[in-house]
This record gives C-alpha cells, structure tokens and sequence, in this order.
C-alpha cells in the first residue's frame, strides 16, 4: 500500500519513482542540486513536520508543543536506531555530527601518553579536535598509512600499529568530506574487537547514501549529520554509543539535568541510555524534522538508495574522465557519491560561481581541508559535486557538460 505522505511503494524490492520523488522535493524545481554532502534537498514530509511544530509552539507554547509531540519526538530515537541497525536506547540527538564528535570525545578519560589512531582522511574538525587534545592533555597522535594502491587506509598496516601501540582510541572518518573514497570501515572494526579498543566512527558522509549498519562495523561510537544525505534540516545530527560503553559508565565531560540526575548535594547518577549525551535543551522542530527525514529514507529504501546514489556519482566520473582541463580525484574501489576534481584553467571562486550562474549547486575543498590528502594529490582546491537518488541522468549529463565546457576557457577567454 502506498503511503500518502511518500513517493513509492513498499515492497521486497523496493523501486524508486522517481518523478514521484522529484514532485516531493520542491527544490528540484528550481536548482540542479549536486551539493548533497553540504546539505540535501528536504522532502515535504520534512517540511510540513517542522513547519506544522513551530505552528503547535505559536498556537499553544513551546513546552506545551512538545508534551503534544512526545511520541513523534521519540520517533527520533527509534527511526535513527532502525536505520542503522541500534537500539534506540544507544542513540542521542546532537545538533551536529561535530557537536555529536565532540560529546563523544569528551567522555573518553584521556591522560598524557595516550596514543589517538586514525588515518590520512579523517575529517578536518576530528583532525583539529585531536591536536586539541594533544595540546591539552598530552595524547599522540598516530596516522595509520594509506594502501598504495589507493583504497583507503591499509588495514593490515593499521591493525600492526593498533598490536604495536594499543591505543586508546582509534578513530575513522567512513566517507571524508573531501573525496568519494570509501573506508573500510567494518574490517577496522573487527581489529579493534579482536583487541578490544575504543572504537569511533564518523559517518557523516555515508548514512543517508550507503548502508550503515553499526553490528556489522563493529563499532562503539558513531557520529552523523541529519542535513546531508538524510535530507533533513540544518542543526541537527546523532550519536550512537554502543550498550557495552553506557554499561561501562562512559558519560560526557558535562553532563546536565537531562542527561543525569542529581541524587544528593554532593552525587548526581547518569541515566541508563544515550540520553546522557543529550541536553534538556531540544530544537524540537529540528527534531521532528529530522526524524521525518529519517523515515523518509526508511521507506525510500536503504538499498535502492546505496546503488542509485554512487552509481549518478559513477556516471559523472565517467563523463569527466576525458574532459580536457579537469583531473579527478577520487580514489578507492568503490567511490561514494562524491565526485572531486581539479580544474587547471581556474581558481576555486570564479569556478564555482559560474557553476552557480548555471542553476548547479556544487561545493569547494580546499587544502585546509585535508592536509595529507591533498598535499598527496598536489592540489590546493577542488571543486565537489554529490548528487542523490532523486537527481536523474540527464543532469547529471547536463552538469558534466557544463563542467567540460567552463574548463576549456579561463575566465578571462577561450583556450
């Protein structure tokens, strides 16, 4: 049976329709939208939930509004956990995937001495937030190298270092924000349960475009955006924290009212799920949003999605591959939905500007951004397009077109 507020049909295997999804998306409308790694197109379920909350606080009171909400709230907890195969007693809103990151962190007693193992691609604010914590505490910071073949990090070079230093933590970014290279994030995982070590992983770039299953990665800690591919609203994103860690007392540095209760004078206890990470605080209409956005993607289909969304990407690296002027990037064997390239003729602005004078919304990365990675490619910017399953072929044909066309000019002239 098709549901009312959704543009397909449940089924063993579900098949988009695709018109059916671009009529539910109102940007489609008006932009050829291939900056879903910023944030994605929302749906007008997503809309109609945040916009019909803000009515509720108006009509009747903030505190009101969200006593009324209560079950569409948890909502939130139980769609997120369904997604990525959780309990929805694991799962804490944050209102971003760095707000998620850095809760997270905190939680971990960190002393002089002990090593943080991550890659050559982990996302620039994980990267800063460990040079923080080497400034402040005194942790080393260890970077597993990459294979040579360019598949992402060698795993065996990286499960050598974690027998070698035992660290405690290691920490890997699925999707970096630079780049459609995919990590091999589940054989990491299964090193660090053979050697029992704190494991984090930072999906932001991956939920919502591939499947994200955190039994299968093995993981005790996992960080998302909900404005990406989830297509939810700004302000919003997740932690997950695994049964064995909230057993084990982790709890972030600040904890408040919401999150613990204050026993005696001198005590207060933790509650028992990942609402300890959570504050009393809510953006209750970012929150129902985002969980519309959630079951949004739930009933598009998770598998569907993961073979449409790299599969646009595919089309589009095939299309550039040849265009004279621009040098792609991407590496891996399998590269998500994030097409990165050069371009000789051009500087970073002007670029992208005459993208945006063409209706196509992409993004920039520039070397701040990653300082091993395109340092090894020798770049200083590149230019990012992300398009998602309700983008079609033909723009992505329109975009690779227009891409070719802008790099065989300066700006100034013709080549």
């Amino acid at each position: 049976m098709k549901n009312e507020n959704s543009a397909f049909t449940r089924s063993p295997e579900p098949l988009l329709d695709l018109a059916a999804l671009r009529a539910d998306t109102p940007g489609c409308e008006s932009v050829i939208h291939f900056n879903n790694a910023g944030c994605g197109l929302p749906a007008r379920p997503v809309l109609r939930a945040m916009v019909d909350h803000l009515h509720l606080e108006a009509a009747i009171g903030g505190y009101e509004a969200s006593a009324a909400r209560a079950a569409e709230v948890a909502d939130f907890h139980a769609s997120v956990a369904e997604l990525i195969n959780a309990r929805p007693g694991t799962i804490a809103f944050a209102g971003s995937a760095t707000h998620a990151y850095t809760k997270a962190l905190s939680a971990i007693d960190f002393r002089p001495g002990d090593v943080v193992l991550t890659t050559r691609n982990d996302f620039v604010s994980n990267q800063i937030a460990f040079l923080a914590l080497r400034r402040r505490h005194g942790v080393e910071i260890v970077h597993a190298p990459d294979h040579e073949d360019g598949s992402g990090v060698d795993v065996e070079a990286m499960a050598r270092l974690m027998r070698a230093r035992r660290p405690r933590l290691v920490a890997v970014t699925h999707v970096p924000t630079n780049s459609g290279l995919v990590q091999p994030v589940a054989e990491i995982g299964r090193h660090c349960r053979e050697l029992d070590l704190l494991y984090l992983v930072d999906a932001c770039q991956s939920v919502g475009q591939l499947r994200v299953d955190v039994e299968e990665i093995g993981c005790d800690l996992l960080t998302a955006t909900c404005r990406k591919f989830l297509r939810g609203p700004r302000g919003s994103g997740f932690l997950y924290v695994s049964e064995r860690l909230l057993r084990a007392g982790f709890e972030p540095l600040f904890i408040d009212m919401y999150g613990a209760r204050w026993t005696a004078p001198d005590a207060y206890r933790p509650v028992d799920t990942a609402a300890r990470f959570e504050e009393w605080e809510f953006p209750y209409a970012a929150v129902l949003g985002c969980a519309a956005a959630v079951r949004y993607a739930l009933e598009v289909g998770v598998e569907p999605v993961a073979r449409r969304t790299p599969a646009l990407a595919a089309r589009l690296r095939e299309r550039l591959a040849d265009a004279p002027g621009v040098r792609l990037l991407d590496r891996g064997r399998a590269p998500a939905a994030l097409v990165t390239f050069a371009v000789e003729l051009w500087q970073a602005g002007p670029f992208k500007a005459a993208l945006d004078a063409q209706g196509i919304n992409s993004a920039l990365s520039h070397r701040e951004f990653a300082q091993f990675d395109f340092a090894d490619k020798d770049v200083e910017w590149c230019l990012r397009l992300s398009p998602h399953y309700y983008n079609t072929e033909d723009e992505v044909d329109a975009v690779a077109d227009t891409v070719a066309r802008l790099a065989r000019r300066a700006p100034g002239g013709v080549r």
